[in-house]
Parts: C-alpha cells; sequence; structure tokens
C-alpha cells in the first residue's frame, strides 16, 4: 500500500481528489493538509511514501516543503500546479521534488504518477518539459540578476547599493534597464517574472 499525504489550500480540489485517490486500490490517502506548514509537520509525523503538494499554498510552498522533507526524510514529493512555468519546474527539480504535474490531469493519471514515484522513478509532465526546453535565455546581465536578487525581499535602492557595494544611481539605472528589458512598471514584477522564468 502507498502511504500518501495530500496537501492543497482548496479544500474542494483537495478532498475531491483524495476521494478518488482512495478508490484505488493501492493507495491510502493517510493525510489531507490546507497549508505549507501543515503538511511539512504531518509528513515528518507519518512518514508517508509520496507527498503530493500543491505548488502555491500559505505558510510554505510546496517547493519549500519537499527542500525540507529531502533533509530529513525519505518521502518522495510530487508538486502540483495550476500554473507550471519553466523557472519553477527548474527550481523544483533542483529541490528534489520527484515528480511535477499539472492540476489539469485526471485522479488515474495522478495515481499512475504517484506509483511510479513511490518506485522510485521521476516523472515530469511531457509539456511542461517542452516548455521548460524551450524556454528564452535572460536578457538580463549578471549585474542586473545581482540588483534583482539584492532586492527580492523589498529592499530599498540605498539598502541594495550597500549590499552589493554600488552607487544607488548605478542601482537605480540597472533597475531602469531591467524595467525597460522585460516590459515591466515595477521591481516587483520584474523580480516576479524571473523568477517565474528561472532566472533568479
Amino acid at each position: 500500500m502507498i502511504r500518501v499525504l495530500l496537501a492543497d489550500d482548496e479544500g474542494m480540489i483537495r478532498s475531491a481528489l483524495a476521494a478518488l485517490l482512495r478508490l484505488e486500490d493501492d493507495i491510502d490517502v493517510v493525510a489531507e493538509c490546507a497549508d505549507g506548514r501543515e503538511a511539512l509537520e504531518e509528513a515528518q509525523r507519518l512518514l508517508p511514501d509520496v507527498c503530493l503538494l500543491d505548488l502555491e499554498m500559505p505558510h510554505l510552498d510546496g517547493v519549500e516543503v519537499a527542500e525540507r522533507l529531502k533533509r530529513t526524510t525519505a518521502t518522495r514529493c510530487v508538486i502540483v500546479t495550476r500554473h507550471a512555468r519553466p523557472g519553477v519546474l527548474r527550481r523544483a527539480l533542483a529541490s528534489g521534488v520527484a515528480g511535477f504535474l499539472p492540476k489539469s490531469r485526471g485522479a488515474d493519471e495522478v495515481a499512475a504518477v504517484i506509483r511510479k514515484v513511490a518506485a522510485g522513478a521521476r516523472y515530469v509532465d511531457p509539456e511542461i518539459a517542452a516548455d521548460a526546453l524551450t524556454d528564452e535565455r535572460s536578457p538580463l546581465t549578471d549585474r542586473e540578476l545581482d540588483v534583482l536578487r539584492a532586492g527580492a525581499q523589498g529592499q530599498t535602492t540605498g539598502q541594495i547599493a550597500r549590499s552589493l557595494l554600488l552607487a544607488p544611481g548605478t542601482v537605480r539605472n540597472h533597475i531602469s534597464s531591467v524595467l525597460t528589458k522585460l516590459g515591466v512598471q515595477t521591481r516587483q514584477q520584474a523580480t516576479r517574472m524571473a523568477e517565474e522564468r528561472g532566472w533568479l
């Protein structure tokens, strides 16, 4: 029997998928969690074979949960997401996630992926993998990426300048260049785009 923990902050999706998976002869849903923190705590307590984790959850996202579990357990993790962006896939694979698929897949496909992952294989949805392979390279310079990274938590221009040992005017020039290249209005939008595309 494959013991599965299911974590999704959307209650209807979580309970419907849990009910469908429980119809499978070889899958036992041992926990249903509504956020990343609860998923981490329950996974460490129950030690399921597979954690099926929504990417976007409160407190900790699915990849953060998977990263922490990898350090302390043998539990294998599968990420499911509504927005399968190539950068997120790269981040997930780098953190040791064993499976990655969109929420548009049916319960029978999800069950098949759970079986593969429980048996030691990895699974990445073919469409997501193709998108990741064809994703464009970053138009930003290394220094522009440094500025975005340094300001990812909302730091001021002055704070970014101090942390990178640059003049505030130089930081402003880099930010202006980033916004122009990416066609966005704010530094926050630029950071989000760079993270989604796997440039940061």
